[in-house]
């Protein structure tokens, strides 16, 4: 029986999930515009899709959230077809570039200043995508929870009513056992790289069907 985050992340660490991951925080381009983009498109969609729909973009030289908000509508639905829902997405994508570029005079603005509560009011935007942005993109200490998550938990024995509890779950466990993280990877670690890893773990694990 996992007790808390720590053990679990011990368990997914020794199995070396992200071995062949290109990204030290594992979301690929971490940092980039390319993760507000992706948050949209993996939407109840594979990230194998969502690949394909950001390759799309860059051919159609969509490659900026400027490109994305003056896009031709129609243009933009044909780049992100591959990740579905697009005619849902692509709405989603031009509103929500537009009002970055209105409410941050740069991306890197955006990065510093923006909270999750903003990100929330957002249309399309909901926890999940929420966290993934503020964690992936702007680097803060948090946790993103998933479906994989859950039914990780779930395997384990432990039911939650919401995906805040799930959260303070995982982050309270890492929090509280910090010192052995450190001592579990050997270097200074940042807690927010912490999280990081250990939701791609929990991704990686997941799709491959392993068991512990």
């Amino acid at each position: 029986m996992i007790q808390n985050a720590y053990e679990l992340l011990t368990k997914l660490k020794s199995k070396n999930l992200l071995e062949h991951t290109t990204d030290e925080f594992w979301w690929p381009k971490s940092g980039t515009y390319e993760v507000i983009i992706g948050a949209i498109l993996t939407q109840q969609s594979k990230w194998e899709s969502v690949e394909k729909s950001l390759a799309n973009l860059y051919k159609a030289d969509l490659s900026s959230l400027q490109d994305i908000a003056n896009s031709d509508i129609g243009l933009l639905k044909e780049c992100i077809k591959p990740s579905g829902f697009y005619n849902q997405k692509s709405h989603r994508l031009k509103l929500l570039a537009s009002n970055i570029l209105q409410e941050f005079d740069s991306l890197e603005e955006f990065k510093n200043e923006v909270t999750r509560e903003w990100l929330l009011s957002q249309k399309g935007i909901g926890f999940e995508s929420a966290d993934a942005i503020l964690c992936y993109f702007a680097y803060r200490d948090v946790m993103v929870v998933d479906n994989y998550t859950k039914k990780m938990l779930q395997s384990f024995g432990y039911e939650f009513e919401s995906y805040h509890q799930i959260q303070e779950w995982i982050e309270e466990g890492i929090t509280q056992n910090f010192a052995k993280v450190q001592k579990l990877y050997g270097y200074d670690i940042s807690l927010h790289k912490v999280y990081a890893r250990l939701h791609g773990k929990i991704v990686e694990f997941s799709k491959k069907k392993s068991i512990f």
